[in-house]
């Protein structure tokens, strides 16, 4: 991935979304998110926005750098491991993010 602006902002939209998944379903919200699931959309945008290896971008989980604090990591682990499966209802999106 490099710093496309468009590439940054689907890589946005798709964590988004995952989020949203996430905090819809086990924290039962409709449309805002939850502070904790705000939090980590905020930090994680911050951290695209910031990436100091975006001109040879990989997916998180395979930059040697680890820009995210070991609890973001782990709760950006847990909306993946969650929102993975469920993004079917997003098709073109998952393979987009599959295939960046």
């Amino acid at each position: 991935m490099t710093s496309d602006p468009d590439a940054v902002a689907r890589e946005k939209r798709t964590l988004e979304t995952m989020v949203c998944m996430y905090c819809r379903g086990n924290h039962g919200t409709d449309g805002d998110l939850c502070p904790q699931c705000a939090e980590l959309r905020d930090y994680a945008f911050g951290r695209i926005d910031r990436c100091p290896v975006r001109d040879n971008r990989v997916r998180c989980t395979k930059c040697e750098i680890h820009c995210y604090s070991p609890e973001m990591r782990e709760r950006t682990r847990e909306v993946m491991r969650y929102s993975g499966p469920r993004m079917v209802l997003h098709p073109i999106m998952a393979l987009r993010h599959f295939l960046s």
